[in-house]
């Protein structure tokens, strides 16, 4: 059935690829009785591309796209980060996703929250998060929990995830999802932003991670990070889930971590890159 649907696709550059269309996809995952999911990793497997990747080659292998749609991403936080960092996994397509927050949206999220619209006030962002998945990449799998991460959840909310993704806006459930990952054995990815400025780490389970950057969480004193002061602006959002996105890829695909025990911090007032290394 995948050799029958598929064509012959010229791509700019010359070179020729066997692609399947959606519509072929879904078919034959009626047909088959299996997922799409499926038939999109069985499709790879036999060298045809679904054409909803065809992008992604070159930069990504064949067996990149593949270990890509086995994986499963936690997000926790779906306002500004988590929601561009949502919707850019599932174009890229990592197969499954658990998604956790246990806010609606209101407003004030309308300047900078992908997921929000004027007429999904009040909408829980999990939902939002659901419908949106669905509509760009109906082949995922995704898990929706409105809930706040606590110590009680945390651990339960992490099952079956390669990496944790930390999209939140307060510090103490950023240490919270840290412990979980780190209990549950998988990398971490952190990022902030505030006004003109964000940054991104990554965290693994032997490192000292957030401690690093914020003090030992019990001498703590602020819970909220710089964005109280200075705003959350759309353009810094956008650049520092890309950020995100473009490291939990390269994890996902057992690349080495250019992030790891090091503070990359980004400042689009004067267009600075730099990172710190965190020892």
């Amino acid at each position: 059935m995948l050799s029958d649907a598929s064509r012959l696709l010229i791509l700019p550059d010359g070179s020729k690829r066997s692609i399947i269309s959606l519509l072929d996809t879904a078919d034959i995952a009626q047909r088959s009785g299996r997922t799409r999911k499926e038939i999109d990793i069985l499709s790879l497997e036999h060298g045809i591309v679904p054409e909803r990747y065809i992008r992604n080659m070159d930069a990504l292998s064949i067996k990149d796209q593949i270990r890509l749609l086995q994986s499963r991403v936690c997000i926790v936080g779906l306002g500004g980060l988590g929601g561009t960092v949502i919707e850019t996994l599932a174009r890229i397509g990592v197969g499954a996703m658990t998604v956790v927050d246990g806010d609606t949206f209101d407003e004030s999220n309308l300047n900078r929250q992908a997921l929000s619209s004027e007429h999904n006030l009040s909408q829980t962002k999990t939902a939002a998060a659901l419908e949106k998945v669905l509509t760009i990449n109906s082949s995922i799998l995704i898990q929706d929990y409105t809930e706040t991460m606590d110590m009680e959840n945390a651990t339960r909310l992490l099952e079956n995830a390669d990496i944790a993704v930390d999209c939140l806006d307060n510090i103490h459930t950023r240490f919270v999802l840290e412990k979980a990952a780190k209990s549950a054995g998988i990398p971490m990815i952190s990022a902030a932003v505030a006004g003109f400025s964000g940054q991104i780490t990554a965290i693994f389970p032997e490192d000292k991670g957030l401690e690093l950057i914020y003090g030992p969480e019990k001498s703590r004193s602020a819970d909220r990070g710089a964005e109280t002061a200075l705003g959350n602006l759309a353009f810094t959002v956008s650049l520092v889930a890309s950020l995100e996105c473009t490291e939990i890829v390269r994890i996902l695909l057992e690349k080495k971590s250019d992030l790891r025990n090091r503070l990359l911090i980004v400042d689009l007032k004067e267009h600075t890159f730099e990172q710190i290394r965190l020892v």
